[in-house]
């Protein structure tokens, strides 16, 4: 993952490592690598998704790690340059620079090192849509919902799941979120 680094422009690797600080410190649900890959491209450099959540997922390790030892930056910059020569210039400087600032912000309690890891729920679309016909049937006329829900994995990494349902199936999915919508307003 270290050469991958080299490739990152220090201006993307800082906005990644804010982006990891805002979603340790509960600001944020995730890190949306996806996008942040695609800008990168934009830009000329040749990374791909997967490559770039490694790096995510590596920071994110680093960043909480140290906040749960109480790292000092100058501890962390020690550390880095003790166990990762590998590690570009560019990206230890602007680790250095970014857990200055923000790093003493990160709270790491009890509670969260407890917490079960799940999935935090960011967003959702829909679309509805009629299969006219296939290769192997001339008039379906099928009416079917796609659902994309837009979803930040424990590490932090934002992905997007995809699913149809026919009509009575998204139905009995509205009819359950109005279950729990009424369950909530007694809360």
């Amino acid at each position: 993952a270290a050469d991958k680094m080299n490739l990152i422009p220090q201006d993307f690797f800082a906005e990644l490592c804010e982006q990891i600080i805002q979603h340790l410190n509960h600001k944020i649900p995730g890190v949306n690598t996806a996008e942040l890959c695609q800008r990168i491209q934009t830009s000329g450099i040749e990374i791909n998704v997967g490559d770039l959540a490694k790096i995510a997922n590596i920071i994110s390790f680093l960043f909480s790690t140290a906040a749960r030892n109480n790292l000092s930056t100058e501890e962390l910059v020690a550390t880095l340059g003790n166990a990762v020569s590998v590690l570009p210039k560019h990206a230890v400087q602007v680790i250095r620079h970014v857990w200055n600032e923000q790093g003493t912000s990160i709270s790491v309690s009890e509670d969260a090192r407890n917490m079960a890891t799940v999935g935090q729920f960011v967003d959702i679309k829909w679309k509805l849509g009629v299969a006219m016909s296939s290769d192997t049937c001339r008039s379906l006329k099928y009416p079917y919902v796609t659902v994309t829900l837009k979803v930040a994995d424990p590490s932090g990494q934002i992905t997007d799941k995809s699913f149809e349902m026919t009509v009575p199936q998204f139905k009995n999915f509205f009819k359950q979120f109005k279950e729990m919508a009424a369950v909530l307003e007694t809360v």
